[in-house]
C-alpha cells in the first residue's frame, strides 16, 4: 500500500504512525505546509518509508499527482478542505476518507456518489472518533435489534487532572470546540429532525474509575447524517459532548456575553472579532504541553429483540499513551482513519460510492483493529 496523508498535526501524525506500523504499507507521503518538524513517534521513520512532503493543498495540480501516486488519501486538515480533496481523489481514483465533523460538507460529498462508482473509489467522510467510531458502533447496535426505541451518545476528550475555572485542556483545535459550543445540535424527537440548543439539556454520566461523575450536553456534528437517515424510523437519537461538572455552565455564560460571536466589534477604534480573542487570550491557557488526557466514549442503544426489551452497549476509557507520547485523542482520532483507509485500499469498507462509516465499515472487524492497537471497546451488560 501507497498511502497519503494530509496534515502533519496530532491527528495525522497518529495516522502515518499507525500505517507505518502494517508492513503492507511500502510508503506513507504526509503532506503539509510544513513538515520541518515531526511527531517523535514518527520522526525515526522520515526517509525511509515515511516521506514528509512539502505542499500547499490548495494546489490542485500538485495535490492530483500526489493523489494518482497513491493507493489511499485520508485527510486530517480543517474540515473545509475536505470537499474539494474528496473531489480530488475521485478523479485520481484514489480511495479518500477524512475526520469530517460538517455535516454540510459531508452531503455535499455525497453528491459524488455516481462519478467515486463510475471510478470504482471508496470515499468515506466523517471517520474519526466522533463523527466516526461513534456512528459505527450506534449502527451496530441498531442492527441488532429488530425495533429501536433510543440511541443515546456519549464522547469526551479530557484532561486526567482537571484544573479550574473550565477543568479543561486543549485536545484538538480550539476553534472546532467554540464551534461547537455555538451551533445547534440535530437530534431526534418523537421521530422528526429537531434541532437544539448547544451546551443545552446536562445531564449527569458516570463513569467507573478515576474519571467518576461528567456531566454530557447536546454539540453539533456527532451524528452526521445518521438524523437524515433514521428520521422516521427512530423515535430518539441524540449526540452529546462530556466535560467536568460546571464547564458548560461556565461556557454558556461566555457565548451569551457575546464572546463567541464572529461578527467584528468596535474596540477603540479597531476592528475586532470576539471569538479571536478568546482563541487568542484562552489557548495558551488551555494547551498544556505537559498534560495528560483521557477520552471517554459511551453508546447506548435501546429497543427490543424477538419481543422483548433489548439494551445493547458500548464504552471505551483510553489514557495518553507514555510510550510514544501520544494523546488518547490522537490514538482515538488518527487510529480510527488509519484503519479506514486500511479497510478501503483492500476493499474491506464496503463497495465504492461515498458512504458515511455507519452506511459502510464492519462494525466487528473495525473493533478488533482498534483492540490491536490498545484502544479497548467494552461491552456494556445487555438487557
Amino acid at each position: 500500500m501507497r498511502m497519503l496523508v494530509l496534515g502533519a498535526g496530532l491527528q495525522g501524525s497518529a495516522c502515518a504512525y499507525d500505517l507505518l506500523q502494517n508492513p503492507d504499507v511500502t510508503e506513507v507521503r504526509l503532506a503539509d505546509l510544513r513538515v520541518d518538524h515531526l511527531h517523535e513517534a514518527i520522526a525515526p521513520y522520515s526517509g525511509e518509508r515515511l516521506i514528509p512532503t512539502r505542499v500547499d493543498v490548495r494546489d490542485r495540480e500538485a495535490m492530483l499527482a500526489l493523489m494518482r501516486e497513491s493507493d489511499a488519501a485520508m485527510s486530517a486538515i480543517p474540515y473545509y478542505f475536505n470537499l474539494e480533496m474528496a473531489r480530488l481523489a475521485v478523479e485520481a481514483g484514489t480511495h479518500f476518507s477524512d475526520l469530517g465533523g460538517n455535516t454540510e460538507i459531508v452531503f455535499k460529498q455525497k453528491e459524488l456518489d455516481p462519478r467515486a462508482k463510475a471510478n470504482g473509489v471508496s470515499v468515506i467522510p466523517d471517520c474519526g472518533l466522533a463523527p466516526g467510531m461513534v456512528n459505527i458502533l450506534a449502527e451496530h447496535g441498531i442492527s441488532q435489534l429488530d425495533r429501536v426505541d433510543s440511541v443515546r451518545i456519549y464522547v469526551g476528550g479530557l484532561p486526567q487532572r482537571p484544573q479550574p475555572p473550565l477543568n479543561y485542556q486543549i485536545v484538538y483545535s480550539l476553534e472546532g470546540v467554540l464551534d461547537y459550543y455555538t451551533t445547534r445540535s440535530w437530534v431526534l424527537r418523537d421521530g422528526k429532525r429537531t434541532q437544539v440548543a448547544a451546551l443545552s439539556e446536562r445531564e449527569p454520566v458516570h463513569f467507573d474509575g478515576q474519571i467518576g461523575e461528567l456531566e454530557a450536553f447536546h454539540t453539533a456534528g456527532g451524528l452526521s447524517t445518521m438524523a437524515w437517515r433514521y428520521e422516521g424510523k427512530i423515535p430518539t437519537m441524540e449526540y452529546k459532548t462530556l466535560r467536568y461538572p460546571g464547564h458548560a455552565h461556565i461556557m454558556e455564560a461566555i457565548r451569551e456575553l457575546g464572546l463567541l460571536e464572529l461578527e467584528p466589534v468596535d474596540v477603540k477604534g479597531m476592528k475586532v472579532v470576539p471569538r479571536d480573542l478568546v482563541v487568542a487570550a484562552m489557548g495558551p491557557r488551555l494547551t498544556k504541553p505537559d498534560g495528560r488526557d483521557l477520552v471517554a466514549l459511551r453508546v447506548v442503544v435501546e429497543g427490543s429483540r424477538a419481543g422483548k426489551p433489548a439494551r445493547l452497549g458500548w464504552e471505551l476509557v483510553d489514557f495518553y499513551d507514555e510510550r510514544h507520547k501520544m494523546s488518547a485523542m490522537m490514538r482515538a482520532t488518527g487510529y480510527s482513519l488509519s484503519i479506514t483507509g486500511q479497510l478501503q485500499v483492500r476493499g474491506e469498507a464496503g463497495p465504492p460510492g461515498v458512504h458515511t462509516p455507519d452506511e459502510t465499515m464492519p462494525a466487528e472487524r473495525y473493533i478488533e483493529e482498534l483492540r490491536k492497537r490498545g484502544v479497548l471497546i467494552k461491552a456494556l451488560a445487555t438487557a
